[in-house]
């Protein structure tokens, strides 16, 4: 693989998905001009006709580069992933090739966390079920099955950059944050939040669950049908980074 010198309007960047135009933008301005935009993942065959003469790719989740699109990538140097994992780049592969591959972290920890604090609230003031109910000419003024979000006990599977986010909102709703997870960040400020010594003790003492773990072999199938049992007969799981087995009940996701 060739990694010569190269002036920046002869720098091939490829950005996939649809990546922000700001990206774009900022890459201009730097000199770069030389940027195929594509606003879609691609099917492999397309992507490793693209990718053939590219020395930088810019992709999100839906885009797979595995060893046979590297076989075809000659001129590749750098792999961006603008989002949290890694997962969809063959890592193994690409540090053979001497390919660097970096994400953003913390690129949409702030988005992630506000979703799932809207969710439970849509969810807690039966929100769906009226909305549904509106559309098809029904008033549904009851407030039965609506409750607050304040003492309510919020158990996440997962305490890094996501779960800590989810723990201040819910925090400021006055909501109960208990947590297990292999590294527990340290929450001093938020009086209501306490770790739990296992995902059972959790999964029995919670009304919202959030899993917030990046999907692996390890990770994979981690809520299954033992797991679900030891929920609370009422309690809602919220899924946003991981894949579970098949649910033994109607979930809301």
């Amino acid at each position: 693989m060739s990694k010569v010198s190269l002036a920046k309007d002869k720098i091939k960047i490829l950005l996939l998905e649809g990546v922000h135009q700001s990206a774009v933008e900022t890459l201009k301005r730097n000199g770069y001009s030389n940027i195929d935009y594509v606003k879609t993942s691609l099917p492999e065959d397309e992507l490793k006709e693209r990718i053939k003469d590219a020395h930088f790719v810019g992709l999100r989740s839906r885009t797979h580069i595995n060893e046979a699109v590297l076989d075809a990538a000659e001129k590749l140097i750098a792999i961006g992933c603008f989002c949290i994992g890694t997962n969809q780049v063959d890592l193994s592969n690409a540090r053979q090739r001497g390919i660097a591959v970096f994400n953003a972290p913390f690129s949409n920890t702030r988005s992630v966390a506000e979703l799932v604090l809207g969710e439970i609230l849509l969810l807690l003031r039966g929100i769906p079920e009226r909305n549904a109910a509106a559309h098809r000419g029904e008033w549904l003024k009851t407030a039965t099955g609506s409750f607050e979000a304040r003492g309510k006990t919020l158990g996440i599977i997962g305490y890094g950059h996501i779960g800590r986010e989810v723990a201040a909102r819910a925090n400021a709703f006055g909501m109960k944050s208990i947590a297990v997870s292999r590294t527990i960040y340290p929450a001093p400020e938020l009086a209501s939040f306490k770790t739990m010594a296992d995902i059972d003790q959790l999964l029995a003492t919670a009304d919202y669950i959030i899993l917030a773990l990046p999907l692996s072999d390890e990770t994979k199938g981690l809520i299954d049908a033992d797991k679900f049992s030891k929920m609370k007969s009422d309690a809602v799981l919220i899924l946003s980074l991981i894949h579970i087995s098949e649910p033994t009940r109607p979930l809301y996701i």
